[in-house]
């Protein structure tokens, strides 16, 4: 038998989890930080010590099994969340720095990555050490994705609904220039990786955050249970196609 996938397609149903992970990345990283007042260095040694135990899962499996996959993006969600706010709340760096020094470690990332395997392909990976740049990607572009998206509402001003529709607005471009222009796929993945990020964070501010500062004031905990529950279907749905699509090929 062959070498197995180790990661997700690039499907609609993706994009839709990616979506529903950030939105809890970013409620479940302000609960642990903030309600829970933890604070955002002992927020992150939490979500890095699970970020590295279900990566050491995910790693060691011999293929794509959906739970684990999804526990690592979010686990990078998260993880990502505490680091955005941690550059800008306990370096001060603010978020435009904090945005620049994100992008700089993801194009490094993927550079070196580059080098190594002379691809940026996505799927499918098969090699250890390249879902290992796999994952260092991933962790940047949350992280990034997450102080563009807290840039967009604390530097530039927009309300965290209008911030969403904006980084949407990106996410509809993008789609278009996959289906009508020749545009390199890879390009535009990172790119639409990069703004679903700041689409489920601020999406998840807008649940959370005050009235009083635009959002809903459901407060972290509510929130991160629903992006649970959500995320709970939608890996089982994973799972359901991913046994059919088995089943269909014996």
């Amino acid at each position: 038998m062959g070498t197995l996938n180790k990661v997700a397609k690039i499907t609609l149903l993706f994009w839709l989890m990616k979506i529903v992970a950030t939105t809890l990345g970013e409620t479940l990283g302000d609960f642990i930080a903030q309600t829970l007042g933890l604070g955002y260095t002992i927020g992150i040694l939490i979500t890095l010590a699970f970020f590295g135990i279900v990566l050491g899962i995910q790693l060691s499996r011999k293929e794509y099994i959906p739970v684990w996959f999804w526990l690592v993006i979010i686990a990078t969600t998260t993880l990502g969340t505490e680091i955005s706010d941690f550059i800008d709340r306990s370096l001060h760096l603010g978020y435009t720095w904090g945005s620049l020094l994100l992008f700089f470690g993801l194009l490094s990332t993927l550079f070196a990555w580059f080098k190594r395997f002379d691809d940026l392909a996505v799927y499918p990976i098969f090699e250890r050490n390249k879902e290992g740049y796999y994952w260092i990607a991933i962790l940047f572009s949350n992280s990034l994705g997450t102080a563009f998206g807290d840039y967009l509402s604390d530097v530039v001003g927009l309300s965290y609904l209008n911030g969403a529709m904006v980084t949407a607005g990106i996410i509809i471009l993008v789609v278009l220039l996959h289906y009508f222009t020749k545009i390199n796929q890879i390009v535009l993945f990172w790119v639409a990786f990069i703004f679903t990020r700041p689409f489920g964070a601020t999406f998840g501010d807008f649940l959370t955050k005050p009235l009083a500062k635009g959002g809903l004031d459901l407060g972290t905990l509510p929130a991160s249970v629903v992006s649970i529950v959500l995320m709970g279907i939608l890996i089982f749905v994973s799972h359901r196609q991913m046994t059919s699509q088995a089943d269909e090929q014996e």
